[in-house]
């Protein structure tokens, strides 16, 4: 097992990552014997993995109950969360309970959400089944859930005690969903680290086959990332923004196309193939590192086109309601290069519109 620690004074947390350490000594920090502790997962999940979680549990003495809630992004919402509320409530759950999300990025957030506002604030323990949320999502404390207009546009800042990743879980995972995670693997990449997208470029068939060692590698390269931006800038002032690479115009097909009908990393991949097309027609990135992203998407079977049925004017109202736009301006994360991204900001609509026509 390896172990990285998400650095934030008091509220310090580790991340532990290996195979099988589901069944590790106190492998639930901060939980103790005779916790309180309510574990939320969705109903495909609970198939495959409750009954063994609720088992390392109750070994380590925690008295845990559970929900299970409906499964997907469209149920990514409030009416959701008050259901858990509910749960917790009627089982008498008090401000020394623990959440434990167990799941992709919908049940890590929306359980995270809860938890910053259940009682005021309550503990809760991220385990995340996808790549997804193993890479990205688990780490930094982002909760939220859904609007119609928007995606995650109900939320909080609100850091979890530990995150727990079993590789294993990805055994099970269905190949889009291992597809989708591999969106914000290459995100990581384009952003901070040529050297890594070099690898990628070499190792992407071994990830997809989930070789161990390769598979191993990429989770904790990315979680090094994360955690260090976390660290450095935990509410998204500075640096922590740059992760935003084509999450603007990806959110906008998420919500348009109704949310579960694209996958998140589905919809950041093309996102992303808009935003590297943006930068090299304002003659910030070369057509030659434009080519090597669009090729590494298309090799991990990640789509590079938006949805035919979406205009590229009907972009334009979800990404002026994005969370990153100041005074009425959209400001965009653009790749200069594979390993350098920039905030831009005054970019003329028209050339954002080329690109995203460009790209459907």
């Amino acid at each position: 097992m390896k172990q990285l620690k998400v650095i934030l004074g008091k509220r310090t947390y580790p991340i532990n990552i290996g195979s099988r350490i589901i069944q590790k000594d106190n492998i639930f920090f901060p939980l103790k014997s005779g916790n309180q502790a309510m574990l939320v997962t969705n109903k495909t999940l609970a198939n495959l993995f409750k009954d063994k979680i609720l088992f390392y549990l109750r070994k380590a003495g925690i008295k845990i109950d559970q929900i299970i809630i409906s499964d997907g992004e469209q149920h990514k919402t409030l009416n959701e969360m008050e259901l858990v509320i509910s749960a917790l409530l009627e089982k008498q759950h008090t401000r020394d309970t623990t959440l434990i999300a167990l799941g992709g990025g919908v049940i890590g957030d929306l359980t995270g959400f809860v938890a910053s506002v259940y009682q005021r604030g309550v503990s809760f323990i991220q385990i995340p089944t996808t790549l997804l949320a193993q890479v990205d999502a688990s780490i930094g404390g982002k909760t939220s859930v859904n609007h119609l207009l928007g995606k995650n546009m109900i939320g909080s800042f609100w850091q979890p005690s530990s995150v727990i990743i079993d590789i294993d879980f990805l055994t099970t995972l269905p190949r889009n969903q291992l597809v989708s995670g591999i969106a914000e693997v290459i995100k990581y990449a384009i952003i901070f680290d040529k050297e890594f997208f070099y690898w990628l470029e070499d190792n992407i068939e071994k990830i997809l086959s989930l070789d161990h060692n390769s598979v191993s590698y990429c989770i904790k390269k990315c979680c090094e990332f994360k955690s260090k931006l976390v660290s450095s800038d935990e509410r998204e002032n500075n640096l922590r923004s740059l992760l935003n690479l084509g999450h603007t115009y990806g959110h906008a097909i998420e919500a348009h196309a109704g949310y579960g009908s694209w996958l998140h990393g589905e919809a950041i991949s093309v996102g992303m193939v808009m935003a590297a097309r943006t930068s090299k027609k304002l003659g910030y990135l070369k057509e030659s590192d434009f080519i090597r992203i669009v090729n590494l998407l298309k090799r991990s079977f990640l789509p590079i086109t938006g949805p035919k049925n979406m205009s590229a004017s009907s972009y334009i109202p979800y990404m002026m309601r994005d969370k990153k736009v100041i005074a009425g301006d959209i400001r965009l994360v653009l790749p200069l290069s594979i390993g350098k991204v920039k905030v831009y900001s005054n970019i003329d609509k028209n050339v954002i519109l080329t690109a995203i026509k460009d790209s459907q």
